[in-house]
């Protein structure tokens, strides 16, 4: 089965942006962990994952956003996403994970606010 996943990179100033759509799965992880790798290794502030286009999201995808959090975090980086479709939003409040995590509603707060 091919995976349907899409994932787009840009750097903004001093943040790296990674949007992710589709279905974020297990086939679909070892390229988003390479991204994520890719901006936590770069010289960014802040590393923006905009999940508004993420249709489906699973817990090996999840995971994957922990431990780039956790990495942003021992390298000094702000990790932030942007909040995604109800499916992942109730993944992420299920799990706890969405108070540990920084979520925006517009990546444009993170770019460019505070």
């Amino acid at each position: 089965m091919e995976s349907h996943f899409r994932l787009e990179t840009r750097a903004d100033d001093n943040a790296r942006v990674l949007t992710l759509g589709g279905e974020l799965d297990l086939a679909a992880c070892p390229a988003l962990d390479e991204e994520l790798d890719k901006a936590l290794g770069s010289d960014a502030a802040l590393v923006l994952v905009d999940l508004r286009e993420l249709d489906f999201m699973d817990s090996t995808g999840l995971s994957a956003l922990v431990r780039a959090h956790q990495r942003a975090e021992q390298n000094g980086q702000r990790f932030v996403l942007v909040n995604g479709s109800h499916q992942v939003q109730r993944l992420l409040s299920l799990t706890g994970i969405a108070e540990r995590l920084t979520l925006v509603d517009d990546p444009d707060e993170a770019l460019h606010g505070s």
